[in-house]
């Protein structure tokens, strides 16, 4: 293969790698950025999954109160508002956000993956029991817990555990109630046992999804590989087209070539590498659906909308990089990294609830990419592509990271050009 490269003097001795080893000023630069980079992945990766239920702020769970009966003699509310009333003040610094609600509009949150999940009193709940406490019951009476598997796995978990604890928290204090009134202190030890604690409470699915969505975590991981595809490829059109054009070397295995440098401005190298992103971005989406969809058999109930959706997310992505590594260079790789991936996954709210992160990651999942992008996958996939669901923001955000891609990576490198920075290639000796 012929270079391009004048042939190595034969006289001249190749350096050991034992004497290069020793130069200390070698280490430092590697040295210092793969330190970093191993220190604050492990802090924000870590630093988010550890105690989720120590962070919990303002988790939305839908309270549903259909108890419409007359109070039980002596109180002055029904045990519906009684028992709402008592789960609400049982959160003073905001750890939940208790929705009050109809069934009906609860039914409409957990549809549209607003809440976590919900907790249910029925309609006749106090008459239940009233007829418990009198001997008269035919069912003992129940509160319901929804869960919203939409929400994914930890999520609604999370939500589940709280609904279920103040639940069981309700029951004991009606049956404090019970055990102390003097209807119930003339019973049987076995009956006032069984008062202690009188209301069971079941546990449903208030927002079904399909079986083909791993618990919830699909549209996380489809989102994940939206974004590495965008991420990977935008990358692979950045040094190859350098090492087309005469801006890289190119090395293959033992084979090492060096084209002829072909003059082209930083704007325009941006415009070609940018306009190449923007093409194989509908080839990258196009097989990642067949992989996902055809072949794996993802649930994905709106294909089209999911892929035309998909396009624009990875677009949005690639051109980002090339944004970043036409104005950072040889670091713009590592830069992107951090933008698009190791501040982004932990930030998304997809594995973890952002509600249940420390107010760094909530911060962080305002504007992170990956955040948005969850939230209108989430919505097509899950929530029947509702806009209130988070496909009316994922498209915002990435209408947002298309004009923000486009007028800092041509700001910056029409800035180099007026400036006469341009890309020096230094010719071998």
């Amino acid at each position: 293969m012929d270079t391009g490269i004048p042939p190595r003097d034969a006289s001249a001795q190749d350096v050991k790698a034992g004497r290069l080893l020793r130069r200390w000023k070698l280490w430092i630069v590697p040295g210092v950025l793969s330190g970093l980079v191993a220190l604050a992945l492990s802090l924000l990766y870590m630093g988010g999954i550890l105690t989720p239920a120590d962070h919990v702020d303002r988790l939305p769970i839908a309270l549903v109160n259909s108890d419409t009966d007359k109070p039980l003699p002596g109180q002055k509310e029904n045990l519906g508002s009684q028992v709402s009333d008592g789960i609400v003040s049982a959160s003073p610094h905001g750890d939940v956000d208790w929705r009050r609600m109809s069934r009906a509009d609860a039914q409409d949150e957990l549809a549209s993956g607003k809440v976590y999940g919900a907790l249910e009193i029925p309609s006749g709940f106090t008459s239940a029991v009233g007829s418990l406490a009198s001997g008269n019951a035919t069912a003992q009476p129940t509160l319901t817990t929804l869960t919203n598997p939409g929400m994914g796995s930890l999520g609604s978990s999370l939500a589940g555990q709280i609904t279920q604890r103040a639940a069981h928290q309700a029951s004991v204090d009606i049956g404090e109630q019970l055990v102390s009134s003097p209807e119930v202190a003339k019973a049987s030890s076995t009956t006032r046992v069984l008062l202690a604690d009188p209301v069971a409470v079941s546990t449903k699915v208030g927002h079904p999804i399909g079986a083909h969505t791993g618990l919830g975590l699909s549209a996380f991981y489809y989102t994940l590989l939206l974004v590495l595809t965008g991420f990977l490829s935008a990358n692979l059109i950045h040094n190859t087209v350098d090492s087309s054009l005469g801006y890289a070397d190119s090395e293959i295995g033992p084979w090492h070539s060096r084209h002829p440098t072909v003059p082209i401005s930083r704007t325009q190298m941006l415009v070609l590498k940018m306009v190449m992103t923007a093409g194989l971005s509908l080839l990258t989406t196009t097989l990642l659906m067949v992989a996902t969809v055809s072949i794996l058999g993802m649930d994905a109930p709106h294909p089209a909308l999911l892929w035309l959706f998909s396009c624009c997310a990875s677009l949005s992505v690639g051109l980002g990089v090339q944004a970043i590594n036409a104005a950072f260079g040889s670091i713009g790789q590592l830069v992107a990294m951090f933008v698009f991936i190791a501040l982004a996954l932990p930030s998304s709210g997809a594995t973890v609830p952002l509600e249940a992160t420390p107010g760094f990651y909530r911060f962080l999942g305002t504007f992170e990419p990956m955040r948005q992008l969850v939230s209108g996958v989430r919505a097509i996939v899950y929530f029947d592509a509702r806009a209130d669901a988070g496909l009316t923001r994922g498209w915002i955000m990435i209408a947002v990271g298309f004009v923000a891609a486009l007028a800092f990576g041509f700001a910056m490198t029409r800035y180099y050009d007026r400036k006469g920075l341009h890309r020096m290639v230094p010719q071998p000796g």
